[in-house]
């Protein structure tokens, strides 16, 4: 007998790939290559790490003792660190037990949802989102079930949205603020509502914080298990240095929990990975120790930068670009755009505009169809004045 089995299973097959990084890395090839790309697809500071967490991670490199195996859960001065990196910005207390080292923050939300759900439970998820969340609810056997908002409500969900959508399946809701991809920040009476809906259905929330430090004008960062002390057994927050920091390369994040699904994660994570690279704890533990000065530099450039684009964008007949509140993301509504003649092509859908925009005047943006909300495209505003100027100028001539 001669067995004929596919040569990729089905589970991983069936994982999309990630839009927002094949656009990094076809514009990163076409630079390379000598074209004058501009990318506007990856979430990635175009700041340097600072310079003290540079030579925190060099002095490990040199001391022996980091050439070893480390505990799988992270380092302990480490977790320490994160528990009172914790208390000093959101107000939220956590032991150092809580806490699990991750390879970034995809790491953390893949843990955590590998923990959390079993074949079949539902994960309510509002949309857009960004394009990890549904594919690890899906690889940890879950079901995402997308809420879908719109410009119209600042792409924020309500509780009417949440009540219609749960099930007695509902296992978790995920939440973000401020959001990738939108730049939405809920206000701190909106993020005690849904946490207080959570507690009162009795299901989880898996909150992503890796943007607590990027708000701008009056928009404030609030933690849901702070507002919602009683939401804590059933609350887990996932963060990380990349983006505070510029430390995106570094690839440290980590999760904070109940201490029975941090010990599941932390045992997932012993088979999976074992330590997140010590050299990269060591700069984490700098950057987490230390002051928010380079957060705080990085934060007037990018409200710069914030309002510059959202002006530009809005300048094009067609787009509808809210102001973000927070993140280095704008999500403008290209809708109004599609179906229109540009240089002799006629693009239906934010996917084939993205593409159009890419081939005929070499600016990367990532569509809609990625964050599930077809109809929109994502921009990053975390690259250089020059290029930001120079990108939208090149979409603007195209699109006028």
């Amino acid at each position: 007998m001669r067995v004929n089995k596919p040569r990729v299973s089905a589970r991983i097959g069936a994982i999309a790939e990630s839009a927002t990084l094949a656009v990094d890395a076809k514009a990163k090839a076409l630079k390379a290559a000598g074209r004058p790309v501009i990318g506007f697809g990856a979430g990635e500071p175009d700041f340097p790490t600072p310079d003290y967490i540079v030579e925190a991670a060099v002095a490990a490199c040199r001391d022996p003792k980091w050439h070893r195996y480390t505990p799988a859960g992270g380092l302990p001065e480490l977790k320490t660190a994160i528990a009172a990196k914790t208390l000093r910005d959101s107000g939220f207390v956590v032991d150092p037990s809580q806490v699990l080292i991750t390879n970034g923050g995809k790491q953390a939300l893949y843990n955590a949802f590998a923990a959390l759900l079993d074949p079949g439970d539902e994960v309510l998820l509002p949309a857009p989102y960004w394009t990890t969340y549904p594919e690890s609810i899906r690889l940890a056997g879950g079901i995402p079930v997308e809420i879908m908002t719109d410009e119209s409500t600042g792409y924020r969900t309500s509780i009417a949205q949440l009540e219609k959508a749960i099930t007695p399946k509902t296992k978790a809701l995920v939440f973000v603020s401020p959001s990738n991809p939108t730049g939405a920040v809920y206000s701190p009476a909106e993020v005690e509502a849904i946490g207080q809906w959570a507690v009162e259905k009795g299901i989880w929330v898996v909150t992503d914080e890796i943007y607590e430090h990027l708000v701008y004008g009056d928009a404030e960062f609030s933690s849901m298990p702070v507002l919602v002390p009683e939401l804590a057994d059933k609350c887990i927050v996932v963060n990380g240095v990349a983006k505070t920091y510029a430390m995106t390369g570094w690839r440290v994040g980590w999760m904070i929990g109940p201490n029975d699904i941090v010990k599941a994660a932390t045992n997932l994570q012993s088979h999976a990975t074992s330590n997140v690279a010590n050299v990269s704890q060591i700069a984490a533990l700098a950057a987490v120790s230390g002051d928010l000065s380079a957060v705080d530099e990085m934060k007037v450039a990018f409200d710069r930068r914030r309002q510059l684009i959202t002006k530009m964008l809005n300048e094009i007949e067609g787009v509808n670009c809210p102001e973000p509140e927070g993140a280095f993301y704008v999500y403008p509504s290209v809708k109004n755009i599609l179906g229109r003649e540009i240089r002799g092509k006629v693009p239906t859908t934010s996917a084939e505009l993205s593409a159009l925009i890419l081939d005929e005047v070499e600016v990367a943006v990532v569509p809609g169809e990625a964050f599930g909300t077809p109809g929109y495209i994502r921009l990053s505003y975390a690259l250089g004045d020059d290029d930001l100027i120079e990108g939208i100028s090149r979409v603007q001539d195209l699109l006028k």
